[in-house]
Order: C-alpha cells, then structure tokens, then sequence
C-alpha cells in the first residue's frame, strides 16, 4: 500500500518530496526530460492533477505509466477528474473552507469508482493557507483561505481533521501563490499533530523548499516552477532528501 510507505518514512523521520504534475501544463517535450531524470533521481511521490485541468487524467495517467514505473497518486480538483488508472488518490477534504462540496460532496460522488477501480483511497485534510493571490483551488472552491497569521486557526482546523480520521494533513498556499506558508503556522502545526504534514504552494526555491523542511514538513510538494525547469526536480529532489 502507497500510505503504508509514506507512514513508514515518516516514522523514521525521512523528509519526502512529491512531484506535482498539472496534465494541462505538462508538455510532452517534459515528458521526456522527466523520464531522463528519473533515471537519477526519484522523487518518493508523483502526484497528477489539479484545481482545473481540462486534459482528459486518465488517459494522461496510463501515459505516464508506460515510462514511469513508480506509482502515480491523484490529486483531484473534483470527481469529475477521477482517472481510474491511478494507483491511489488523495481523498480530499478542504477542512479549511465551508463549501459542502468540497468536504463531502464529491467524495460521495467518487466513492463507489474508487472502490470499483481499486484505488487505493488516502484520506487528507486539506487546509487553505493564504498565499498573498487569489489562487486557483480558492477560486474554484469559492472558499477563504486561512490567514498566513493565524497559527490558531490552523492548529485547530489540523487537530480536528486528525480527530476525524484523516491519515495526511495539507497545508497549500496554492498553485503559483506569491508566498508560501509561513514556517511559523508550519511548525505550530507540526508541535501539535501526530500525522505526516504535506506543505505545498508557492515552494519555488531551494531556501523555501529547506525552510519548510526545516519548519516541519515532512512532505514538500513542488509543482508550478517545474513546467518552468524540469531540470529543477533533482535539485530539490537531493535537497530534500538532504
């Protein structure tokens, strides 16, 4: 099981980088550097997926599949997306916001595919962090991020996300957000939850990428600067694991 990897990792203190691929953004002339890199270097996640991605993630999945032999986990912006040719998905719930839809709604449209397809299901809290924009997964889920200030805030909304069950906690500043979470709010999350911390949004830079480490994260999802740099994967891949 891909969460049973992730936790084991995590219990012996292993930072883990997760590579974040938009099906839109992702060219095929990527595509080939990746498999290049991979070759190297291997990031511990590949995640596919999107706040709005019209590229069809199914078909983009089974593509990646035939070059890359590490499992691939979903990160699904509805249940509309859902690509049964995934290994697991990251079973989202935005704890952060108050739209139904995105607490449960689209979980219990995805629920019988899921289990139909044998996708592994993770179960995540996903927690809005305010990145200094307006981002794409607060536009389309038409909710208020956290402000980046309000370490309580978001403490809590983590404590009971793991009180209800969830097995990841994710911090997002969102795709392309000018700034990324705060390390203060980072480790006063970390202090008090006992669940792998994902943090992502706004990670474009080796110091941002060691800060968030070095503030708790024990995931670091990079996404956006790479369909800029490739090449940029090893780099941060190494740092991480660093």
């Amino acid at each position: 099981m891909i969460y049973d990897t992730i936790l084991e990792k995590f219990n012996r203190g292993e930072k883990q980088f997760a590579l974040l691929i938009d099906p839109d953004k992702f060219t095929d002339t990527q595509k080939s550097e990746l498999i290049d890199i991979l070759k190297h270097v291997t990031p511990d996640l590949i995640l596919v997926g999107g706040s709005l991605v019209s590229e069809d993630s199914a078909s983009f999945i089974q593509q990646l599949k035939q070059d890359i032999s590490l499992p691939i986990i979903q990160y699904p912006g509805s249940a509309m997306q859902l690509a049964p040719t995934a290994d697991a998905i990251l079973f989202l719930s935005l704890l952060s916001g108050r739209n139904a839809e995105f607490l449960i709604s689209h979980h219990v449209s995805a629920a019988p595919l899921i289990k139909k397809h044998k996708i592994e299901p993770i179960s995540t809290g996903y927690i809005l962090i305010d990145g200094g924009c307006t981002t794409s997964v607060q536009y389309i889920s038409q909710t208020q991020p956290i402000p980046g200030d309000k370490d309580d805030m978001a403490v809590a909304t983590a404590l009971a996300g793991e009180f209800l069950g969830m097995k990841l906690l994710y911090l997002e500043a969102g795709s392309g957000a000018k700034n990324p979470v705060p390390t203060k709010l980072i480790s006063a999350v970390k202090t008090q939850v006992s669940i792998p911390l994902i943090v992502g949004g706004g990670l474009n830079t080796t110091q941002k990428i060691k800060d968030a480490c070095l503030a708790g994260a024990d995931i670091v999802v990079v996404g956006n600067v790479l369909e800029k740099d490739i090449s940029l994967l090893r780099e941060f891949a190494q740092l991480v694991k660093s």
